[in-house]
């Protein structure tokens, strides 16, 4: 596939050879946080109207990269760890726009012969997931077109399907993605789905944003900057992030900011105030 995927343009070109049509909505002049977030870890797949309000987002909080940077890097010490310890089926839910050390990478340099599935509700997602995917093969690294907020169409796509009935743990992914449902979508309910179809061994991902440390003058203004972008934030705090493990076991060091779930590098002091809470679980 050619380094260059510019969903502004009026295609993808796969190394294939392959055209991908983007999306009739794109709407790029509405700031998306898919984007937004590629542009918080360094991307270049985002348009101005992203990079404005991200940009307002950072001068209320610029903590909100280095948590987004935070919460990449935990993503990919988790999946090596699970791969580590054997396991070879991952689902990420909520992927985002693809960047370097995707889930896929990153388990197959450990396990060749695991299998991920991706899927996420956004169609700009979807053309970049696929445009990256295309010089794998479809039982290795799938992309799906599914709603988290929809926990048992999830379970029911067969790419899902494969891996549940395969009879191994399988790891539930749901990386800086539940901070996008709000209450009244039953983000607990949800999450109790999806684990409850797990296999025993399973192991469930999870990170999430927090306004815990930030400045109770400034706790309003970062997620209101998303009123105007194409979906909304919920930040929860750590009492409440916990609450999604419930009847799950917590493997060390438990439920901490996301520097500080095995890092691979000595730990700093600003580590413990990032706004991402992180943990890996496993099923019983």
């Amino acid at each position: 596939m050619t380094d260059f995927q510019d969903i502004g343009r009026e295609w993808l070109i796969t190394g294939e050879g392959e055209e991908i049509r983007p999306p009739a909505d794109l709407r790029p002049e509405i700031p998306h946080p898919a984007r937004m977030y590629d542009y918080y870890i360094g991307g270049k797949d985002n348009f101005p109207a992203d990079r404005e309000a991200a940009e307002r987002v950072l001068s209320i909080s610029p903590m909100v990269r280095i948590s987004a940077l935070a919460n990449r890097a935990f993503l990919g010490r988790a999946v090596r760890h699970l791969a580590g310890e054997g396991i070879r089926h991952f689902v990420d839910i909520g992927t985002g726009i693809p960047s370097a050390g995707n889930t896929h990478e990153v388990a197959q340099r450990v396990r060749p012969d695991a299998r991920v599935v991706y899927l996420d509700n956004d169609p700009i997602v979807l053309v970049h997931g696929r445009a990256l995917l295309s010089g794998t093969t479809p039982e290795s690294t799938s992309v799906v077109q599914a709603d988290l907020r929809d926990p048992a169409a999830v379970l029911r796509t067969p790419e899902v399907r494969r891996a549940l009935d395969s009879g191994e743990p399988v790891a539930l992914l749901l990386v800086a993605v539940l901070h996008f449902i709000d209450e009244q979508d039953d983000p607990y309910g949800i999450v109790r789905t999806l684990v409850d179809a797990l296999p025993s061994g399973s192991r469930l991902v999870l990170s999430h944003g927090t306004l815990d440390f930030t400045a109770t003058a400034d706790a309003g203004r970062g997620p209101a900057v998303y009123r105007n972008a194409s979906a909304q934030l919920t930040m929860r705090t750590r009492a409440q992030v916990l609450r999604f493990f419930e009847g799950l076991d917590l493997l060390d060091p438990g439920l901490v900011t996301a520097p500080l779930w095995r890092p691979d590098a000595p730990r700093q002091p600003a580590d413990s105030q990032v706004g991402i809470w992180a943990a890996v679980a496993g099923k019983p």
